[in-house]
């Protein structure tokens, strides 16, 4: 005899409305066995980031996001109106500002998740995200992708499997081509072009070290796309380096993704008028959302620094 999962939340309570697969309560017959097994077959199957098999029985219709970047992802895809549930810290797009918060600041909360009754949670592992939230997820029975973004071809590729959990493959492949072919006649532009030595800070720790975009990361890739080339190529896993480590690197440009006050107050600095990218008046911001946030506005910001860079 066949029977649904009992699906219980972090309280206890059974989730209404909630897709989840049907299993055998006692031994299967073959004719139980055969509409498991068409079951099995049937619905979306996809390995997410960490190579965990993703199920879904159908196109999701109410969707969580665990950070920007993925709510991003989903909204470049025309389907903003799924998402059900974000966290603390998403801003964009305008639609997703009135949704309830799943958590974010202290942590993230597995009943605020459950709450919305999502048929899938889509989280990135950073901040403990994917730690607090991937085994209860799989637990009560919600599908849970994960995602990395380490470099610009992961993001392209988060596209294409985004797009094909919420069953509309053809969106996220046109999408992603379309982005692909704006790198390419990036590349095309730099091609040849002399490729200045830069530094990007991306914050400052309250200890007075500053944050780099560091080589390997999808930040610093999106740096060299644009036509430049890393002043501290030997930065490791950390990307904290001392203000003194930025004036002993001298670079010809210096980038700070924040706003201009930031900017200034950051140059102000002592020892800092010396610097090279100073003298030349190469100190630019750029948009946080472009180069912090891997989604397809990186593309808009890699565009908008070549320009800049290599100015026609």
């Amino acid at each position: 005899m066949l029977r649904r999962w009992g699906v219980a939340a972090a309280g206890g309570a059974l989730l209404p409305g909630l897709a989840v697969p049907t299993v055998l309560a006692g031994p299967a017959g073959p004719a139980g066995a055969a509409e498991q097994a068409m079951q099995a077959a049937s619905g979306i199957h996809l390995k997410d980031a960490l190579g965990r098999a993703v199920w879904l029985p159908r196109p999701p219709r109410r969707i969580v996001t665990i950070f920007s970047s993925n709510t991003e992802l989903v909204a470049s895809l025309g389907l903003v109106d799924r998402i059900v549930g974000v966290e603390d810290f998403t801003r964009y797009p305008a639609e997703v500002l009135g949704l309830p918060k799943v958590g974010g600041r202290l942590g993230f909360s597995v009943d605020a998740v459950v709450a919305q009754r999502p048929d899938l949670v889509i989280v990135t592992p950073a901040r403990q995200a994917a730690t607090q939230l991937v085994a209860p997820m799989e637990r009560i029975g919600v599908p849970i992708m994960v995602l990395l973004s380490r470099t610009l071809q992961e993001v392209l590729d988060n596209i294409r499997l985004v797009s094909q959990a919420c069953g509309e493959p053809e969106r996220g492949a046109a999408l992603a081509q379309a982005l692909h072919a704006r790198l390419q006649a990036v590349d095309a532009t730099v091609a040849g072009r002399p490729h200045l030595r830069a530094l990007m800070v991306t914050g400052r720790a309250g200890n007075g070290m500053l944050l780099l975009a560091r080589p390997g990361t999808y930040t610093g890739e999106a740096m060299v796309r644009a036509g430049c080339q890393h002043a501290l190529p030997a930065l490791g896993v950390l990307a904290q380096v001392s203000p003194e480590a930025v004036l002993a690197a001298d670079p010809d440009v210096l980038l700070f993704a924040g706003n201009q006050a930031g900017l200034d107050d950051l140059l102000h600095q002592p020892g800092w008028r010396d610097m090279r990218a100073l003298r030349q008046r190469h100190c630019w911001t750029v948009s946080r959302s472009e180069f912090l946030i891997p989604g397809p506005r990186t593309f808009d910001g890699i565009e908008s620094l070549a320009r800049q860079l290599h100015p026609i």
